[in-house]
């Protein structure tokens, strides 16, 4: 295993994905790729959608300044993306053009009936990756 993917949204279980990540590269000497995609508003509105995804972009910056100090503490090299669009499409293709070997990422816990009805990004990363997905909880 040389390249380990974290797919991060900022909640609780991304937070342990994270962790979960870095143990993992620790472990096998490898590095670990973080990204987080910034969902564009639906109906996209030009105005509106370029203040949004820049706002998202602010916000995950400021989340992996916290999570750089923790790679750098563990000696684990990151790199750190902020992508737009559909996540599960931009996690996927991010993994497959980057030569990823795991992809961890965590689980939200949606209903039963919200999973069915919607989806999940897990659950569509999962059909989709070409390696490895591990889904902490």
């Amino acid at each position: 295993m040389k390249h380990i993917l974290v797919a991060f949204d900022g909640s609780q279980p991304a937070q342990r994905a994270f962790e979960f990540a870095l143990s993992l590269a620790d472990k096998f000497g490898c590095g670990i790729h973080v990204l987080a995609v910034a969902r564009p508003p639906e109906p996209p509105e030009e105005v509106e959608t370029e203040a949004e995804i820049e706002s998202a972009r602010e916000h995950y910056q400021q989340q992996f300044t916290v999570l750089q100090a923790r790679a750098a503490k563990a000696g684990v090299k990151a790199s750190f993306v902020v992508l737009v669009g559909h996540p599960a499409e931009q996690i996927v293709h991010y993994a497959e053009t980057h030569a990823i070997d795991h992809i961890v990422m965590g689980h939200r816990g949606k209903t039963f009936f919200r999973r069915w009805l919607l989806g999940s990004v897990s659950k569509q990363v999962i059909h989709y990756a070409h390696c490895t997905t591990t889904i902490v909880r």
